[in-house]
């Protein structure tokens, strides 16, 4: 990723993310080096207002890029069809195993 792929200049994270973000220590999380990480988690776990900050920080091809070249297991099957039907539009179909997790232990 180019630093131009970000939009703000910026390497501040919210302290309020520590909760979506909970592997690493929000004061060290890189918005460059940790951007898969960081877009995955936000996506799958934060509300609405935390994606109107992911918008604000990586521009939406970014986003849809690395939603697509990077999957995933963390999704829930409906979490999983909302951002890729919705929130990224993405038509082309995408292989669901790679990003819905299985909590019922059935194949």
């Amino acid at each position: 990723m180019m630093k131009e792929d970000i939009l703000t200049d910026k390497n501040v994270i919210p302290n309020s993310f520590q909760g979506i973000l909970w592997s690493k220590n929000i004061e060290k999380i890189d918005l460059h080096k940790d951007k898969t990480y960081i877009i995955h988690q936000i996506l799958a776990y934060g509300d609405m207002e935390d994606t109107r900050w992911l918008f604000k920080n990586y521009r939406k091809n970014e986003i849809k890029d690395v939603f697509i070249d990077c999957p995933r297991n963390i999704y829930t099957r409906p979490v999983f069809l909302f951002i890729k039907d919705f929130i990224l539009d993405i038509k082309k179909k995408l292989n669901e195993k790679e990003y819905v997790k299985n909590i019922t232990g059935s194949s």
